[in-house]
């Protein structure tokens, strides 16, 4: 399984430790991921996904889940996460014709 965000597309970095002796040696640098469950308003479930602790924090900050994936582009998307964006966008629009 891919080190990887669903809703940022954040992944592993490769670059250097540098010692004090200036020895490097490579590394790579992981995104701090955690397997969450947020609640979907317009669809009105609960979804877990494996995002990074940022991507919480920015869903959070735009009002919800529904919120930021309307807001996101589709290439940084993982493809679970573009299916709910596809759903939640057409439950939305239900909505407003209803």
């Amino acid at each position: 399984m891919a080190r990887r965000c669903e809703l940022t597309g954040k992944n592993a970095l490769v670059g250097n430790k540098v010692s004090h002796a200036n020895n490097k040696t490579k590394t790579r640098f992981m995104p701090n991921l955690c397997d969450v469950s947020l609640m979907s308003d317009a669809m009105g479930l609960t979804y877990r996904l494996r995002i990074s602790a940022i991507a919480l924090k920015s869903v959070e900050h735009v009002g919800g889940l529904d919120n930021f994936l309307i807001k996101a582009k589709d290439g940084q998307l993982s493809e679970k996460a573009l299916r709910l964006k596809r759903a939640v966008a057409r439950k939305r629009d239900a909505a407003k014709a209803a």
